[in-house]
């Protein structure tokens, strides 16, 4: 009898050992990962945020074909687009969202109140009711900000020091997805005493009109806002008019720097991105997005174009160099 009931718990302790624990992740499961995104790109692997995201959920064991799946959908400032896109993810029956920018981020709440969303390059969550505090703060949506629209005074604090002489600066914003930016940039520009023009667009077709009239009104320099949906053409087009019209160009993201702005000070994106992955990881593993709060950048980058200076015919004051991340020959 003692022999027999030692067997019979030795098959319930190995029924108890091989039966899967609540909340483990399953034997061979590949998670669905939607990717929205307010992006100029039909190629999936292209966009900005493709490669550090990628990169960064492989440091956590996550890897394209084998135990994760992405279900990509891109979109140039076409919000209606975005949100057709967001229910067709939630329809596809994804395990998470990355929602890449401020308006992919609104497109993907309003699809879903119970798939788990993680946003990222958010300049400011709370205006735009994606949530109510940066803390947590319930809910089915978590993510990263890029305090874009908050470092607009700065940038133009670094362009008055620059370029002292300089009055009156044209703000190149998206209508899609930059009003909180560009409220925020007039409301320093005023602070620091510059005018303020606001140059508004939409797409392509709206560069060479917005730089006619900072010509017009005499512009004497350009900020752009909040600008991860412009496409490499478009940026391409701002900054060729740019150099034509002798404009100097200032933007938060290093690409812009990289390709001829005068200068950007702002997050390392590419970090930003990668960190994005540290969120789909908790979640994927039992996390709840409520539970989590919202990340804000502690590390901000001055990146100085010397070449386009020259080019330009402009003297960087040395003690502004001195504090560059970044020079640009």
């Amino acid at each position: 009898m003692k022999v027999r009931a030692a067997l019979i718990l030795a098959l319930l302790l190995a029924v108890l050992l091989l039966t899967p624990h609540a909340g483990a992740q399953p034997a061979g499961k590949v998670w669905r990962i939607g990717i929205l995104a307010d992006a100029p790109s039909a190629d999936p692997r292209a966009p900005i945020f493709w490669t550090p995201l990628v990169e960064g959920l492989r440091e956590f064991g996550y890897v394209e074909g084998q135990n994760i799946a992405t279900e990509a959908r891109y979109t140039e400032g076409n919000f209606d687009q975005l949100r057709d896109f967001a229910i067709e993810l939630v329809r596809l029956r994804v395990d998470l969202i990355v929602a890449v920018t401020t308006i992919a981020a609104q497109a993907a709440k309003a699809a879903t109140s119970t798939v788990p969303i993680v946003f990222t390059n958010v300049a400011d969550p709370i205006a735009p009711g994606l949530v109510t505090s940066l803390a947590p703060s319930g809910g089915n949506i978590t993510g990263l900000s890029s305090m874009v629209a908050e470092l607009s005074g700065k940038r133009l604090e670094l362009l008055k020091e620059a370029l002292p002489r300089v009055s009156r600066v044209g703000v190149i914003w998206l209508r899609q997805s930059s009003p909180v930016s560009f409220g925020q940039a007039k409301a320093a520009g005023v602070r620091l005493g510059f005018q303020i023009q606001s140059l508004e667009v939409v797409g392509l077709a709206d560069v060479q009109r917005v730089f006619e009239a900072a010509a017009r009104e005499r512009a004497g320099a350009v900020l752009v806002v909040d600008n991860p949906g412009f496409s490499p053409a478009v940026r391409a087009q701002i900054l060729d008019f740019a150099m034509k019209r002798r404009l100097p160009v200032i933007s938060q993201y290093k690409h812009f720097a990289e390709a001829g702005a005068l200068m950007s000070y702002g997050i390392d994106l590419r970090d930003h991105y990668r960190r994005a992955a540290a969120y789909v990881d908790k979640i994927l593993k039992g996390a709840k997005p409520g539970d989590l709060p919202i990340e804000q950048p502690t590390k901000f980058e001055l990146v100085i174009n010397l070449k386009t200076a020259k080019a330009l015919g402009l003297t960087i004051p040395p003690s502004l160099l001195l504090r560059a991340d970044q020079v640009i020959q």
